[in-house]
């Protein structure tokens, strides 16, 4: 308990079997764990998780349920919480910028909804992508955007920059007024950058793009949620490779 306290201000939130089990996988450093049902969470890596039940079975440190909620008020049903050493900025900074990449760098252009920055992080985790860039206010690390991305932060450079610090490429800006996706090949060195889910584009990203995309829409629906977009574009971008390819 007491290592946790002083830990939480400066480690990444991991609430959940399911968070933990994918920061483990990604190589993320643990240093403490806990949880009000040691058998039970011990069970679900035998049934969904077995690479990781020896790792876990390390770490966990069982506390009773009453004070595991007074450090994590937002307890997952898994009744379970790790806290996670932040990967070093300067290291995704390096991963972002190198060229060749081998799959695009997504950009969140000043993101306001937490649950669906967490969504695309973990979007981005499945397809491979290189890694997500958030501009504006909106911390990606911030708990519940970790809790949307399921822990998948570890398997993908998650930062925040200014537009005008951008990774290296050729910038594919969606917008309903770009030309349609589907007559497009986006490169492996793309950067694909999505506008807020109020506003859409800041004027800055906009004047930064190289090339305006729209995603197949029926007419008088306004817009697609933003995960869904990301989604949508990194499937296209995808379409062409061969089954099992990822970055």
């Amino acid at each position: 308990m007491r290592v946790w306290r002083g830990l939480a201000d400066t480690h990444v939130l991991l609430d959940g079997f399911h968070a933990i089990k994918h920061a483990l996988r990604f190589g993320a450093r643990i240093p403490a764990a806990l949880t009000s049902d040691r058998a039970g969470v011990l069970a679900l890596a035998d049934e969904l998780a077995p690479d990781v039940r020896q790792a876990l079975e390390a770490l966990l440190v069982p506390v009773d349920d009453e004070r595991l909620r007074a450090l994590v008020p937002r307890l997952h049903p898994t009744a379970v919480a790790a806290l996670a050493e932040r990967p070093p900025r300067a290291g995704n900074l390096e991963a972002l910028e190198r060229l060749p990449r081998a799959a695009p760098v997504i950009v969140l252009d000043d993101p306001r909804n937490l649950g669906n920055a967490g969504a695309v992080i973990r979007l981005a985790a499945g397809f491979g992508a290189t890694g997500v860039v958030t501009t504006g206010t909106l911390d990606p690390w911030h708990p519940t955007v970790v809790r949307g991305g399921a822990g998948l932060h570890f398997a993908t450079a998650v930062e925040r920059m200014e537009v005008t610090e951008l990774p290296p490429g050729p910038v594919f800006a969606l917008d309903a007024e770009g030309e349609d996706i589907r007559k497009l090949k986006l490169p492996d060195d793309a950067v694909l950058a999505f506008g807020s889910e109020r506003s859409g584009l800041s004027t800055a990203l906009r004047e930064r793009a190289d090339h305006l995309v729209s995603l197949p829409m029926r007419p008088q629906v306004s817009s697609y949620n933003l995960a869904t977009s990301v989604g949508m574009t990194l499937f296209h971008w995808s379409a062409g490779k061969p089954p099992g390819t990822h970055a």
